[in-house]
C-alpha cells in the first residue's frame, strides 16, 4: 500500500499480490486514514506501507514533512506488525498531472484533487517497487 499524504485529501494505492503493478484505490480524508488500514486489513494482507515523504527540490524538508514524521509515528504505534517506508515524493503531482494530459483526461477530471491524489499514490508505489527490484 502507498499513502500520499495531504492536510485535506490522503491518495491510497495497492499492488498486486505478485508486486507488479500499482493501482489507485481511493481518496480520503485525513483522519479517515487509521480507520481505512484497519478495514483495510480486515479484508486483505499488508506486509509493507509506502509513504510519500515530503521533501523540497533540493532534499531539505517542506511545511508538510513534520506531519508526514508524525503520522509515522502514529500509525507505527497503531499497527506494529506493518513496516512502514518513507520514499521520496518529489515531482510525483507534476507527473500526475502530466499523466492525466497525455491519456486524454477531461478536464472537469483533471480539476478533481481526488483523481490527482490517487495517481500520486500510484506513482509513489510504482517508483518504489521498481527501486526495490533494481536493488
Amino acid at each position: 500500500m502507498a499513502i500520499d499524504y495531504g492536510t485535506r485529501r490522503v491518495g491510497i494505492a495497492v499492488t498486486d499480490p505478485l508486486q507488479i503493478i500499482a493501482t489507485p484505490v481511493s481518496t480520503i480524508a485525513p483522519s479517515e486514514l487509521v480507520p481505512f488500514i484497519k478495514r483495510y486489513l480486515t479484508d486483505q494482507e499488508l506486509e509493507e506501507v509506502v509513504i510519500g515523504y515530503p521533501l523540497k527540490e533540493n532534499g531539505t524538508p517542506t511545511h508538510i514533512t513534520a506531519e508526514v514524521e508524525q503520522l509515522l509515528c502514529t500509525l507505527a504505534d497503531t499497527f506494529p506488525a506493518l513496516k512502514f517506508i518513507k520514499h521520496d515524493e518529489r515531482y510525483t503531482s507534476k507527473i500526475a498531472k502530466q499523466s492525466m494530459l497525455a491519456s486524454g483526461s477531461r478536464k472537469k477530471t483533471r480539476r478533481n484533487k481526488s483523481n490527482l491524489d490517487q495517481i500520486s499514490a500510484t506513482l509513489i508505489l510504482q517508483s518504489y517497487l521498481e527501486e526495490r527490484k533494481l536493488s
